[in-house]
C-alpha cells in the first residue's frame, strides 16, 4: 500500500492522477468504472478523473454535464450539509429514484451504457476542497458484479484520510487555480425554463418527481397531501400531452440538448 501512496502523491497535479487514485482504492474493494467530480452550488461541475470504460458514450457525460447532473443524488448531497465520508447512492438517493429513468438512461448517466451495463451499485467519498466546491469520487460495479460488502466499505472508508488529503492537494495544484468560469445552472430556473407551460406548484412537483421522489415523499417535501400530489401528477401529464414519467424525463432531457 506504501507504494500505491506514494504513486499517487506522485501524481499529484498530472495526468496520470486518476489512475493512481484507482489501483490505490482497489487495494480496498475492485470496481469497474470510477469517476471525481467537483460540485458547487455556484458553479459549474469541473471533470477532475474520468474513469469510465471507453465503451460508455461520451455524449452521455456531455448530456450529464450540460445539466442531468442536477438529479443526481450525490450532486445534491455535495452542496448540501452532508459530512466528509464514504456513502452508499442508495443511502443518499431519495425514495423511488431506482424507478426513474436518469437512473438507467444511456443518454444522460454516463457510467450506463449497452456495452458497459447497467449499474448494480454505486458508492462514492465525499470530500469538501476549497473555493466551495465539493469532490465526489464515486466507484461503480456493472450489471453481473456484487455490491460492495461491509468488509469492503470498511477497507474503502480505511482509505479515506488518504484519498480525502491526495483529492485536496490535487484540487489546489492542478484544478482550483483554473476553476471553471461558467456559473452553475439555477435549478430552479431549469426546471421553470424546461417546463415553461406548468404552473409553479407542477414546476416544482416535475422537478421532485425526476429526482426519484415517490408521492409520499413529494407530499412530505411540499407539505401537501398524497392526493393532492396524484392530482399534480395528472394535470402535469394532461398539460404536457404525455402519459407517462418516461415521457416526462425526455421532455427535460431534449430541453437540456437545445
Amino acid at each position: 500500500m506504501s507504494q500505491a501512496i506514494a504513486d499517487l502523491f506522485a501524481e499529484t497535479g498530472a495526468t496520470g492522477y486518476g489512475a493512481a487514485l484507482d489501483r490505490l482504492t482497489r487495494i480496498g474493494a475492485d470496481f469497474d468504472m470510477s469517476c471525481v467530480f467537483g460540485f458547487s452550488a455556484q458553479k459549474s461541475p469541473v471533470v477532475i478523473h474520468d474513469g469510465y470504460s471507453e465503451t460508455v458514450d461520451r455524449r452521455a457525460l456531455q448530456s450529464y454535464l450540460r445539466g442531468a447532473y442536477l438529479l443526481d443524488p450525490f450532486y445534491a448531497a455535495s452542496i448540501g450539509d452532508i459530512p466528509e465520508g464514504l456513502w452508499r447512492m442508495r443511502d443518499l438517493a431519495p425514495d423511488a429514484y431506482y424507478d426513474t429513468e436518469f437512473a438507467w438512461s444511456q443518454e444522460v448517466h454516463p457510467c450506463i451504457s449497452d456495452q458497459a451495463g447497467t449499474l448494480v451499485e454505486e458508492i462514492g467519498y465525499v470530500v469538501p476542497l476549497t473555493g466551495r466546491f465539493t469532490a465526489t469520487y464515486s466507484l461503480m460495479r456493472n450489471r453481473g458484479g456484487a455490491c460492495f460488502n461491509e468488509a469492503e466499505a470498511e477497507r474503502l472508508r480505511q482509505l479515506l484520510p488518504v484519498i480525502a488529503a491526495s483529492l485536496r492537494l490535487h484540487w489546489d495544484v492542478s484544478c482550483g487555480s483554473d476553476q471553471t468560469s461558467n456559473p452553475a445552472l439555477d435549478s430552479e430556473e431549469v426546471f421553470s425554463a424546461a417546463f415553461h407551460v406548468l404552473t409553479p406548484a407542477q414546476q416544482a412537483v416535475t422537478k421532485l418527481i425526476l429526482r426519484g421522489h415517490s408521492n409520499i415523499s413529494i407530499a412530505s417535501n411540499l407539505d401537501i397531501t398524497e392526493g393532492t400530489v396524484k392530482q399534480h401528477r395528472y394535470n402535469i401529464y394532461k398539460r404536457l400531452g404525455i402519459s407517462s414519467q418516461s415521457e416526462l424525463f425526455q421532455r427535460f432531457i431534449d430541453y437540456l440538448g437545445g
